[in-house]
């Protein structure tokens, strides 16, 4: 069985559907552009599509990934544009390759994020956002599905900062001002997720944004432990799939 691994993006007002109803748009997708999905056995056979590191509802995101499982060998690039004719405007499909040995899940290690803050005052924010990193510990609490649970926020954040502009996301508005943060969040169990680390700004530096931030995951993958930025993970099966090997540091090695 082939495995084609996917990534694709949530933006506008998809952002506000949840997971459960995002797979049955991708089932519905995946039938309609006549891939060959393969199914599970037993009493209730399902198509064997998995996903790995989903964001929250209400989170738009330019990195999520999918992976599916074929009975016979697909083009990826085919695939791409058939999967991507098939579903809604606002998920969007950017890539397909073919996967190659390992889980794609281990390679998720971390998130960089960015939040729009209309409204929200930047020096105010440039200071939350030094106490932040200047704390060694900030607990924080969120509501679970098995009641309020306590986590430290601090130490997952690898990189936080207050960039100059406006951010890649919705327009700004005329006459009002928006803070963006853009952070590196290290994939931890619990999850920390932008929200804990706005959070954690209020609790050291009373800093709240005005109204409901604006999310957007730009990209998951592996951490560059040399440079700090994000590898694509997708890469390792592009060159195993092509008759090499990754090196090391992800350098291909021809067969």
């Amino acid at each position: 069985m082939q495995r084609l691994r996917v990534r694709y993006a949530k933006r506008g007002r998809l952002r506000f559907t949840s997971h459960r109803d995002i797979s049955r748009a991708v089932e519905r997708a995946v039938r309609r552009a006549g891939i060959p999905v393969a199914y599970s056995a037993g009493f209730s056979p399902h198509p064997k599509i998995s996903y790995a590191g989903a964001a929250p509802t209400g989170v738009a995101s330019e990195a999520e990934y999918l992976e599916i499982g074929v009975t016979t060998p697909c083009d990826p690039r085919q695939v791409k544009t058939d999967l991507d004719g098939s579903l809604p405007p606002g998920l969007d499909v950017l890539d397909v390759v073919e996967a190659g040995p390992g889980a794609l899940a281990d390679r998720l290690e971390v998130s960089e994020w960015e939040v729009r803050l209309p409204g929200a005052d930047r020096e105010h924010a440039e200071e939350a956002v030094q106490k932040f990193l200047a704390a060694g510990h900030v607990e924080v609490e969120r509501l679970t599905k098995k009641g309020p649970r306590r986590f430290d926020a601090r130490e997952a954040v690898l990189r936080l900062t207050v960039p100059e502009g406006t951010g890649r996301t919705a327009a700004q508005v005329p006459g009002q001002s928006c803070v963006i943060l853009r952070m590196v969040v290290r994939h931890m169990t619990p999850a920390v997720r932008p929200d804990d680390v706005l959070t954690g700004l209020r609790l050291v530096a009373d800093f709240a944004p005005p109204v409901p931030p604006e999310v957007t995951r730009l990209a998951q993958g592996p951490l560059d432990a040399g440079t700090g930025a994000l590898a694509d993970p997708l890469d390792l099966d592009r060159d195993t799939t092509r008759g090499g090997e990754a090196g090391p540091a992800g350098e291909h090695v021809a067969g």
